[in-house]
């Protein structure tokens, strides 16, 4: 029997309302199916509706391709819904219904209570069967939640098109930047032959939207640099089918320079004609065996990655070569804009790394093929704690632009620590550009709003393993949940995702959900509080990156620095006297992040090197607003646990314990991160605390 830690938020606990019981039951125990939509995607629908079914109500669904009594629900695709309604004839409903279904994407659904005569049932309508399977999924939410059903009426289509996870992992089974075991997907150099697990996570992906996924690290090593070759593409095409049953596509991560090292060429120059002939024989032969494959996820010129500056071409040079290989079949190269100089010389303050995605993709806007999408992070550097939303953003109007996230948590805790990411995700969607005047956020240039982008999205660094719980941390399930809630609706509030996620997962006790999203709600900047102050960046311990280590990058190759000296602290990245990066937004935001009056406290440091006496807008200088906000951070560490041991017997063993071993290491270990930034500034600049407490 599976355990409440591996079901994660598909738990279907039993019903326990005795009324909610009955209308439920009614309702579950007859699923009518349309007929025009008969695939494996829509009997994956079939199949969760059963299953959620048995293990909520004790229920065993008939399905049916017409009624057999009075309730039931009613499942297809608009062109089921056309027949059934012209069958019906007119009836109070029937306009308002085909006004819904009007227009209605491929991916939308529409969700309606319909009462007629003797018979009250539920219309579960998508614009195909991949609709159809996201609207289950969302009734199944609004039941585990114990939502009346009553007047339910619901159209919903997702914002944004591409709704991507990129897994990490390597074929020898490891996972870079892993932090909840090793991959479900490779072992021992191979695939794995045990599909089981990865149909589970489709499950899971599918259930919050997801429709992309590309399987293996985007440092491509030699192994999975084969997946492309006819060796390994049958194993590959086995878990692409797996991914296919609920309706999502798979990409595979790319090594540019594969015609050399799986194809036998001498050069992998973009502009080689044996080059491109390669890739387009390459890429024939994968649809062979994945008709419906996404496409290449590229890393190149990047942190010793191979690409086209070897052969002093551009990054269009590099990435069209792959786009016409991929544009007969349909797929799409999304081109990653991580590319900066990895090995600066720390005592040269000019170079800076923050400039680096925009320096390099800016003057190419225009020059890409129009089946390639940029994959831009979300900040400037490497989804540090707080940065800047990158400025690269909007800046390219005729190129295709995504947004990259890190639901792994590189910099944020490692899924030892509690870090509920999605308020700050929430920051850079909501971050106003003004790349087409007031009111262009980030979240409408990447959802192709703005300015009409053939291909769009979002995509983001997965954090799951094979450990029981998937996620390493239970709570940190809630960033993978959280993470598919909000790119399906930005406009979705991080409390929303965070209770609903809390009563799918613990069921609908107000007293646990209440302090599950308390702790949730609160751990960002409790995290931030004890780490990094004032959006410096980069104090961990270098390759790991867990735990305080304040110089550990400060004179590396990597382009890291905070600059701390006896006199102050943080990067002068100014138009006026700085590197310049400020200057790199629209003038709107260039001009609040270039004046120390404006810039807001919270990204003080990343914009200004400032003297550990600055008085910020707080009233406290620096250096007080450093030893306070770390005692501070500390102590609401020791109260996440507090919060936490209330509800000892109210959750189950397991997930109590397992919650609770994680609160306490978090609890030791911000006291450390505390005592070794404040006993670095004070001995660096010299100020006491004003408090008074004990610093070494």
């Amino acid at each position: 029997m599976e355990s409440t830690l591996y079901k994660a938020w598909l738990q279907y606990s039993e019903v326990k309302n005795p009324a909610s019981r009955v209308t439920y039951t009614k309702l579950l125990g007859n699923v009518v199916v349309g007929v025009e939509a008969t695939d494996d995607v829509m009997d994956a629908a079939i199949e969760e509706l059963a299953l959620a079914s048995a293990t909520m109500l004790g229920l065993t669904s008939q399905v049916t391709t017409e009624p057999t009594g009075a309730s039931y629900v009613r499942i297809g695709t608009v062109t089921d819904a056309m027949d059934w309604l012209e069958l019906a004839g007119d009836h109070e409903s029937s306009a308002s219904i085909k006004q819904d279904l009007k227009g209605l994407s491929t991916e939308g659904f529409v969700l309606r209570q319909i009462v007629e005569k003797q018979d009250s049932y539920v219309l579960l309508i998508g614009g195909s069967s991949k609709g159809v399977l996201y609207g289950v999924f969302h009734l199944l939410r609004l039941i585990a939640k114990g939502v009346e059903l009553e007047g339910l009426e619901i159209r919903e289509e997702p914002t944004n098109q591409l709704r991507m996870i990129n897994q990490w992992d390597n074929a020898d089974g490891s996972i870079e930047r892993g932090y909840a075991g090793t991959s479900i997907f490779y072992h021992n150099g191979e695939i794995t032959e045990h599909l089981a697990r990865i149909k589970d996570y489709a499950r899971m992906l599918a259930s919050v939207g997801i429709n992309s996924i590309a399987i293996n690290n985007v440092n491509v090593h030699e192994v999975e640099t084969r997946f492309i070759t006819p060796e390994l593409l049958p194993d590959v095409a086995r878990v692409a089918g797996v991914f296919r049953e609920y309706g999502i596509s798979l990409f595979l991560s790319v090594n540019f320079a594969a015609p050399m090292q799986v194809g036998g060429l001498t050069t992998a120059d973009p502009l080689d004609e044996g080059v491109r002939l390669w890739w387009r024989n390459t890429t024939d032969t994968i649809y062979r065996s994945i008709p419906d494959f996404g496409g290449f996820l590229v890393k190149a010129d990047s942190e010793h990655r191979p690409g086209p500056f070897t052969y002093d071409r551009d990054h269009a040079d590099g990435a069209n070569v792959l786009a016409e290989a991929l544009e007969p079949h349909g797929g799409i190269v999304i081109w990653r804009c991580f590319v900066y100089n990895c090995m600066q010389d720390w005592r040269d303050r000019s170079t800076d790394r923050a400039r680096a995605a925009y320096d390099h993709f800016k003057p190419l806007d225009g020059k890409f093929k129009d089946n390639v999408l940029l994959q831009i992070k979300n900040g400037p550097m490497d989804f540090q704690v707080r940065e800047p939303a990158s400025p690269l953003f909007g800046t390219m109007k005729q190129t295709n632009q995504m947004l990259e996230f890190q639901i792994t948590q590189e910099y944020t805790g490692q899924q030892r620590h509690v870090c509920y990411l999605v308020p700050q995700w929430k920051e850079v969607l909501d971050f106003d550009t003004h790349a087409n005047g007031q009111g262009t956020e980030v979240k409408r240039v990447v959802d192709g709003s703005v300015f009409s982008m053939k291909y769009s999205g979002i995509a983001a660094v997965s954090n799951i393993g094979n450990d029981e719980n998937w996620t390493g941390h239970t709570l940190a399930q809630a960033n993978l949940y959280g993470y598919g809630r909000l790119i399906w609706n930005p406009e979705c509030s991080s409390e929303d995702i965070a209770e609903e996620w809390a009563r799918l997962t613990f069921g609908n006790d107000d007293q646990v959900v209440g302090i599950v999203c308390g702790i949730l709600m609160k751990s960002w900047p409790i995290y931030e509080s004890y780490t990094a102050p004032l959006s410096v960046g980069w104090m961990v311990t270098p390759h790991y990156h867990y735990g305080p280590d304040i110089d550990g990058y400060e004179y590396s190759r990597w382009g890291t620095y905070h600059f701390a000296d006896r006199d102050g602290i943080g990067v002068d990245r100014t138009l006026a006297t700085g590197t310049g990066y400020a200057a790199q937004y629209f003038p709107e935001n260039a001009a609040m992040y270039e004046s120390i009056e404006s810039c807001p406290d919270e990204l003080l440091l990343f914009f200004h090197h400032l003297p550990y006496s600055h008085q910020l807008d707080s009233g406290k200088t620096v250096i007080q607003h450093i030893y306070d906000t770390h005692f501070a951070g500390a102590e609401e560490a020791k109260q996440l646990q507090k919060a936490w041991s209330e509800l000892e017997g109210k959750v189950d063993a397991e997930r109590y314990t397992q919650v609770s071993e994680r609160l306490d290491e978090q609890a030791e270990h911000a006291h450390h991160w505390r005592d070794v930034i404040n006993t670095y500034f004070y001995r660096k600049s010299g100020v006491s605390d004003a408090a008074g407490r004990t610093i070494y």
